[in-house]
């Protein structure tokens, strides 16, 4: 999952505020352009296995993610220590009413393929990725768009065609220019064009989207050189016209389904950087004398939490079980005793390193009380059978923490839990996208951008690619548009915060922290930078 004041002590994100930001035409890029570093500078990084094909309408994770945004420019470009957006491919991006939006695009970026990026690269991208029976994941992304609906499946299993192939708020106006028009106002619309699912694709795309998988390709400082099931490797590109050149002439990203073995190779020189530091090293800050003046603790916009299986009988319906079995969690000790204070017990389903969070909203469900627990637990009719928590092991701590969290709540409510694995992230998220999993499920969360709508929308709206929990409230889905068009910040926060109030009343979901990033990286490589979103900042990056 994509999932993010923690990391920036200091900043604090407005949401209108960040959209005059991304209006304002240019900016200071946060990077330097030079090309410090050793010509022909290589570096490898730890990676993990992309559950989707890379293409941006399709990659709702991390693993693809992390590679797309480094290929990917996109109308909005975020500051890797701020998140502070500042315009990329976008000249402008201008409203009157935030309704009604005119696009104007920089001239001279081009594709990796050699074509031009047009504003029809932008409108055919997102129009493909909208349509339903492409079945992209970031479909719904683009709902605030007029249209949408229309593009939509009239059946649940798309067997009948939708009204239309295009929304109808999308309109190219010549090859630099392209307006967006919402069914309703979104004040924070501009913010959140920095996201990957709007990215824009080369016209050779949709004469082949099969060719694309194989070969992904998009506007950004880095352009696929191969891709194995074992490594990504990507280029600097010679063509890339932006303002953010990296620094290192070639990324590869070395698939990892074990933490340690990455850790190992980082310490033996043989990896440039992991951003997963094994849960044995963080007892007694033991990686820091692996990598003394060579690791960093990053607090930014990561959300862990606990979702309760929509496919349980025994949880689905039972508010006050769910609630139970949250309060029966102790965080405070799994923060301590597993991750040696690296995450911050959560009170709410908002990082705190967004504007418009408030401490506290889960209340008691979040507070540890183990003998109020188990009288809720029985009151609620308890849990026939076995208890699992599923959880993906191919990343540090998910193991030892998803077996804390087991522990606590048998030792609290009587209950046999088991913590159970699968293999690595891309199978875990696939059972997780066909709701084959019962009892409790690991999930979490890297904003997409820096808004507190980010922690809610893709998450809890209905339908949205995220919503594991399958949550369906339509008292929820009113006060999130509401929130989306209000005039001032303070009036969209207040609304946003009356809509997790009602996740803390329906719990579908249990919040358990905020992660800090803790990485580490070899002597080889200067002036690394762990972004807010969590992620190395490979356009800084230098070697030596």
């Amino acid at each position: 999952m994509r999932g993010r004041t923690r990391a920036m002590a200091a900043a604090a994100f407005t949401s209108i505020a960040l959209v005059a930001t991304a209006c304002g035409g240019g900016g200071t890029p946060s990077t330097s352009n030079s090309t410090g570093g050793q010509a022909g500078a290589e570096i490898t990084i730890r990676g993990c296995t992309p559950t989707a094909p890379l293409i941006p309408g399709n990659t709702t994770e991390v693993c693809g993610g992390n590679v797309i945004d480094a290929m990917a420019a996109k109308l909005v470009h975020y500051d890797p220590k701020t998140a502070a957006p500042t315009n990329d491919i976008a000249e402008s991006i201008e409203s009157n009413d935030n309704q009604n939006f005119t696009v104007k695009l920089k001239p001279g970026y081009k594709f990796h393929d050699g074509t031009q990026v047009k504003a029809k690269n932008f409108v055919d991208a997102w129009n493909w990725v909208a349509y339903a029976p492409n079945g992209q994941a970031n479909s719904y992304f683009f709902a605030p768009i007029a249209g949408y609906g229309d593009v939509q499946c009239p059946d649940e299993e798309c067997k009948q065609k939708p009204k239309a192939e295009k929304m109808s708020g999308l309109k190219v106006v010549d090859d630099t220019t392209f307006t967006i028009k919402t069914t309703e106002p979104v004040s924070n619309l501009p913010l959140r064009l920095g996201y990957t699912a709007f990215a824009p694709l080369p016209d050779s795309f949709f004469a082949d989207p099969k060719a694309f998988e194989d070969k992904p390709i998009g506007a950004g400082p880095f352009q696929l050189q191969s891709k194995t099931t074992t490594e990504i490797v990507l280029t600097k590109f010679a063509d890339y016209a932006g303002e953010f050149k990296p620094n290192v002439d070639k990324v590869t990203f070395r698939i990892y389904t074990d933490d340690a073995a990455a850790y190992a190779d980082l310490v033996s020189g043989q990896l440039d950087f992991t951003d997963h530091i094994p849960t044995d090293q963080l007892v007694g800050e033991a990686y820091k004398n692996d990598l003394p003046d060579r690791n960093s603790i990053t607090e930014g916009g990561r959300f862990t939490y606990l979702t309760f299986s929509p496919n349980d009988p025994q949880l689905k319906n039972n508010v006050a079980l769910r609630k139970a079995l949250s309060r029966a969690i102790d965080r405070d000790l799994i923060a301590k005793q597993i991750f040696n204070g690296t995450v911050i017990p959560a009170t709410g389903w908002v990082s705190p390193s967004v504007d418009g969070y408030k401490p506290d909203t889960c209340g008691e469900s979040c507070k540890f009380d183990a003998a109020a627990a188990k009288q809720a637990f029985e009151a609620a009719g308890g849990y026939d059978g076995t208890l699992t928590m599923t959880y993906n092991a191919d990343t540090a701590g998910n193991k030892e923490y998803s077996e804390a969290v087991c522990n606590s709540i048998k030792n609290a409510v009587g209950v046999n839990c088991v913590a159970s694995p699968v293999v690595d992230f891309a199978t875990y998220n696939k059972k997780l996208d066909d709701n084959s999993l019962k009892g409790l499920l690991r999930t979490g969360w890297q904003m997409d951008y820096p808004s507190i709508e980010n922690f809610l929308t893709p998450i809890y709206a209905k339908g949205a690619d995220s919503n594991y929990s399958h949550y369906d409230n339509p008292e929820f889905t009113k006060l999130i548009n509401q929130a989306a068009a209000a005039k001032t910040t303070d009036a969209a926060n207040v609304l946003y915060q009356q809509a997790e109030a009602l996740l803390a009343r329906d719990m579908p979901t249990a919040p358990l922290w905020y992660p800090s990033t803790v990485s580490g990286w070899s002597e080889k490589v200067t002036d690394v930078t762990v972004t807010a979103f969590g992620t190395l900042d490979l356009i800084g990056i230098k070697t030596k």
